[in-house]
């Protein structure tokens, strides 16, 4: 068995699987909410497309070596972006993130699919109520800022009760040892060769920056179905993860990320906590 492989998948395709399912949300047009929010619109009925489950599908939708063959209805709000931190504007109203994630049990399977969450989190983002879906991770990052990578993106995929997607980001950046990022290694390291479930008890919060400032724009998921009508909010502030986890995590995957989109026409706001 391939271990390195293995992981490459379970890193890689885990977006894929995830969000597919939770691409209720059509690309049509978004509204600004009165707190400043650009809010993406809400659907009637939030059906997921239809879930192409084979290993070589899944291989085949996130082939990032030729991104230029995936295939996209639209392609004027598409993520990710580089954000050029000057140019963003100042949010008006409160954009103001609650995040109750804490102790969490989550089903960490290296099957090549998905990590699935048990009890996901909860959260309010001006206001309004999503429940926390899965995470997932990229490495490099995926957004830049002022055209610069970080060494890995995490993405809190977050769904509401009427379908609308809100991701928030968060780039990690070398220094400290972060203790929750290493229990997510440790733990595919000794239950790589099962594809059972382990269940692993997590602090989530700890993948998070104290300052939960943000920059904020309305985008895309950033795999097939690369589906339009997704709000993004990815965190300021970065957390820290050392040089040998980062190195670690790279031995298993690196290059799952999307090449940097067009910003066009789109507003990028800042909050400010």
């Amino acid at each position: 068995m391939n271990h390195a492989k293995e992981w490459k998948k379970y890193l890689a395709v885990l977006g894929a699987f995830a969000l597919l399912g939770l691409s209720g949300c059509g690309q049509e047009q978004t509204t600004e909410a009165e707190s400043g929010v650009q809010e993406a619109t809400a659907e009637a009925t939030s059906e997921p497309t239809t879930e192409k489950t084979t290993e070589a599908a899944a291989e085949e939708h996130l082939d990032y070596e030729n991104q230029e063959d995936w295939t996209f209805e639209s392609g004027e709000m598409q993520s990710p972006i580089n954000i050029e931190t000057g140019a963003a504007e100042a949010m008006n109203a409160d954009g103001s993130l609650i995040l109750d994630y804490e102790e969490e049990v989550i089903d960490v399977i290296d099957n090549g699919h998905s990590i699935e969450m048990e009890d996901g989190g909860q959260a309010t983002i001006a206001g309004r109520s999503f429940e926390l879906k899965q995470f997932h991770l990229h490495s490099p990052s995926e957004h830049t800022l002022d055209g610069e990578h970080y060494p890995i993106e995490l993405h809190f995929v977050h769904k509401a009760q009427d379908g609308r997607l809100a991701v928030i980001a968060v780039f990690f950046e070398e220094g400290a040892a972060n203790a929750a990022f290493q229990a997510i290694l440790d733990d595919v390291k000794a239950n790589e060769e099962s594809d059972v479930a382990s269940g692993l008890s997590l602090n989530v919060a700890e993948l998070l920056p104290a300052n939960k400032s943000y920059y904020h724009y309305l985008g895309s998921l950033t795999t097939p179905p690369l589906t339009e009508n997704v709000e993004w909010y990815v965190l300021a502030n970065p957390v820290e993860a050392s040089s040998e986890q980062i190195a670690a995590f790279n031995e298993y995957y690196e290059g799952n990320n999307r090449e940097v989109q067009p910003l066009g026409e789109r507003s990028v706001l800042k909050y400010e906590e």
